[in-house]
């Protein structure tokens, strides 16, 4: 018989009740705050539920009435300093932060300030996509972002904000101070894996995160009974050694109470908290029904839930404490302040039914802003010193791609403390997988940061360092297939948040990876991935393929408040160039491409490796080509000037990249140049790319899946023989 013990959790997993001594000494004007703040937030969500009835509320309107307790009880004693972000069911959240902001009080009997009132107007203006809004009305009902007052953004993907949150809680933490994140999300999250890769990294490396979980029992239909098999959800926090908290959402003092030991503990440093609030949405998923219209829950259930109402559990405890007298001139207050605030937005539709509205016409966003901030202007690189390598006068040294990747890093994070480098192993084995971190962990400690194999945790945790603005992290994935298993966190995350939160956001973070196309490793680790970068909004493109390149293509990366996929090839690192002996602060300027060879025949399009493939392929065959290394490839960036220049004299284009055919930058690349230079082509574009297979283990089919120089002299020589 084999000896069975018991095992414990490391860390507490506690249920906080209050009782009716906690209401007796509870400060009456933290009561007040929360009547106030839960009364203008439900009057807000009941209006926006009556325009949206109306058809005036274009896209969802996730309702938070019921929920409002669990916002409320956990923010009113939040610093404006204290970030929060959120779910698609946030507007409680986002409003419950952005009131405390702007009045930390609340008078009762005069209930909305001027700055109360402007907070609730702009709130519904961009909720109906309005230019007043505080995303410019882009952000609309689940994207509510005001870093002013902490209200870090809310999110439309389920668990997708909660990386973020880790990342700003990193950067609160690295700036020295003892502020806090909490990160709002439901019953559904808690089984993705961006959440639970948060709850281990942040627990690894102690970060005050709050993963404050919604419990409202409830996806769109499904039950937390049929999709999980612990309802109790707080459960989630000890098997990460993270400390837990189940609490009434409901009952807003208790929510405040839990909340309060978890912040005591997050602010002493001692790392993340779960708190689990169980909480009730009185409406259907997205709308202005119950859920019982669906079938999937009672009107008995409802009302039970509805008799416990956090509004009338704060004004009930306040009245039998002598602390109100009338609850309903709170109300009529909260009210008439929403109506006054539709009114400016919503007018008489002249061209409808009787009692018909519409939104004013004049609050619209201008047509021509659609684009605007999918990235920056790239202002910040004004005054920086640019330079070509036949521009360099000074001393020159051979060095390898490799040296140099290391050399130019270490030398960003000496002469700026905001740099900091995180990716799987970067810390060890003398410069990571690849020697490109070589001397760095020794020199910056505490800035090279080794993850969990935790791809959606460590890339969305870049991207809320980014946002936060005090750091510039610099994201490795090792390979850039694995960027698929955190696809959520590189492209609905960091690459749109700059735009969908208004285009006002700098979002500096580097992303660097390599291509290992040849190198043995099979298909998933061999992909290029520049052709979906290159279709995915928001993303600037780098790929060096010389030393000196590398030095000033880098330089310029890390200057840029726009996140920037900087390719790397496993071909070119041991590659050396000459590079300047003492230099390693010149920028290669944004969107300038380099001739690499002269001509007047054919104009050969390429980057990383296949440059120098195809500069061989050209020598072997002869023909008069000229030879671009576009180095910068998103459209933004690209050096159409020097493309178009080269189009018109030779007439004709061959696009020369590695990778699968499936996922090609050529692809994208030579759709524009037809429309930008079809009247100057003499024949179509023509394109060299791998097969439509990834690459196998098999060197022999490996290399039939990947093209090099004699791919290269094939299509060169398709070129020269076609009849045009």
């Amino acid at each position: 018989m084999p000896q069975v013990n018991t095992l414990t959790p490391s860390v507490p997993w506690v249920e906080v009740r209050s009782t009716p001594q906690d209401w007796d000494e509870a400060d009456p004007a933290l009561l007040a705050a929360m009547l106030g703040q839960l009364h203008l937030i439900r009057a807000f969500e009941e209006t926006v539920l009556e325009l949206a009835g109306a058809g005036l509320v274009h896209g969802p309107a996730h309702s938070s009435i019921g929920q409002e307790g669990g916002a409320v009880g956990s923010i009113v004693g939040l610093r404006s300093s204290d970030g929060v972000n959120g779910s698609h069911r946030g507007h409680h959240q986002f409003l419950a932060k952005a009131i405390s902001h702007v009045s930390p009080s609340i008078d009762l009997t005069a209930l909305v300030t001027a700055d109360i009132r402007t907070v609730l107007s702009r709130t519904l203006a961009e909720i109906l996509g309005l230019a007043p809004g505080f995303c410019s009305g882009r952000g609309g009902s689940m994207h509510l972002q005001w870093h002013e007052a902490g209200a870090l953004g809310t999110n439309a993907i389920v668990g997708g904000g909660v990386p973020f949150a880790a990342g700003n809680a990193w950067a609160q933490r690295h700036a020295g101070t003892d502020d806090v994140t909490i990160s709002y999300f439901g019953d559904g999250a808690v089984n993705i894996g961006s959440v639970l890769e948060s709850m281990n990294l942040t627990a690894a490396w102690d970060l005050p995160l709050c993963f404050f979980i919604e419990n409202n029992l409830y996806a769109v239909s499904t039950s937390v009974a049929e999709a999980t098999g612990e309802p109790r959800l707080s459960g989630r926090g000890p098997g990460f050694g993270i400390p837990a908290w189940r609490v009434d959402g409901m009952d807003p003092l208790a929510v405040h109470l839990a909340t309060t030991q978890a912040l005591a503990h997050l602010r002493a440093g001692n790392g993340p908290a779960v708190i689990e609030a169980e909480v009730y949405r009185f409406f259907h998923q997205n709308g202005p029904y119950p859920g019982s219209a669906f079938g999937y829950r009672s009107k008995d259930e409802e009302a039970a839930w509805r008799a416990r109402d956090p509004l009338a559990r704060v004004a009930s405890e306040m009245a039998a404490r002598g602390l109100l007298t009338d609850d309903a001139a709170v109300r009529e207050q909260a009210s008439g302040v929403m109506a006054e605030v539709a009114a400016e937005l919503i007018e008489a539709d002249p061209d409808g039914k009787p009692g018909s509205r519409r939104i004013r016409p004049g609050l619209w966003p201008e047509r021509t802003f659609v684009d605007v901030g999918v990235r920056g202007d790239a202002r910040e690189l004004e005054g920086g010193r640019t330079l070509e390598p036949a521009e360099y006068t000074g001393e020159l040294a051979e060095r390898s791609l490799v040296e140099c990747a290391a050399a130019v890093m270490g030398r960003r994070m000496e002469t700026d403390e905001r740099y900091v480098v995180l990716g799987e192993d970067v810390h060890k084995l003398a410069g990571g997988t690849n020697g490109v971190t070589k001397g760095l962990p020794a020199r910056f400690p505490g800035r090279i940061l080794g993850t969990p194999i935790s791809e959606n945790a460590f890339a969305g945790l870049g991207g809320g360092i980014a946002l936060d603005g005090r750091f510039r992290p610099v994201v490795e994935f090792m390979y850039p297939d694995f960027m698929w298993v955190a696809a959520d966190q590189v492209f609905n995350q960091i690459g749109k948040a700059r735009h969908m939160f208004g285009g006002t956001s700098a979002v500096p973070l580097v992303l660097r990876t390599k291509v290992a196309a040849g190198s043995g490793y099979g298909s998933q680790h061999s992909m290029d991935p520049a052709g979906i970068f290159a279709t995915s909004p928001g993303w600037r493109i780098v790929a060096p393929s010389t030393p000196f390149d590398y030095i000033g293509l880098m330089n310029t990366a890390l200057a840029l408040d726009d996140p920037v996929l900087v390719l790397e090839h496993v071909d070119l690192y041991q590659t050396t160039g000459p590079v300047p002996v003492d230099d390693l602060d010149y920028r290669i300027e944004l969107g300038r491409a380099s001739v690499r060879r002269r001509g007047g025949a054919l104009t050969v399009l390429s980057y990383l490796s296949m440059v120098n493939h195809a500069l061989e392929a050209v020598e072997q065959h002869g023909i008069d080509a000229e030879v671009i290394d576009l180095r910068w490839l998103d459209r933004a960036s690209l050096d159409w000037e020097t493309v178009g220049e080269s189009i018109r004299k030779t007439n004709t284009v061959l696009i020369v990249e590695q990778g699968a055919v499936g996922t090609s930058y050529g692809g994208w690349l030579s759709d524009e140049i037809n429309r930008r230079f079809f009247d100057w082509l003499d024949q179509p574009v023509q394109r060299v790319h791998g097969s439509e297979a990834s690459p196998s283990i098999s060197k022999v089919l490996e290399r039939a899946a990947i093209a090099r120089t004699d791919e290269v002299l094939a299509a060169l020589e398709r070129v020269a023989t076609m009849e045009v």
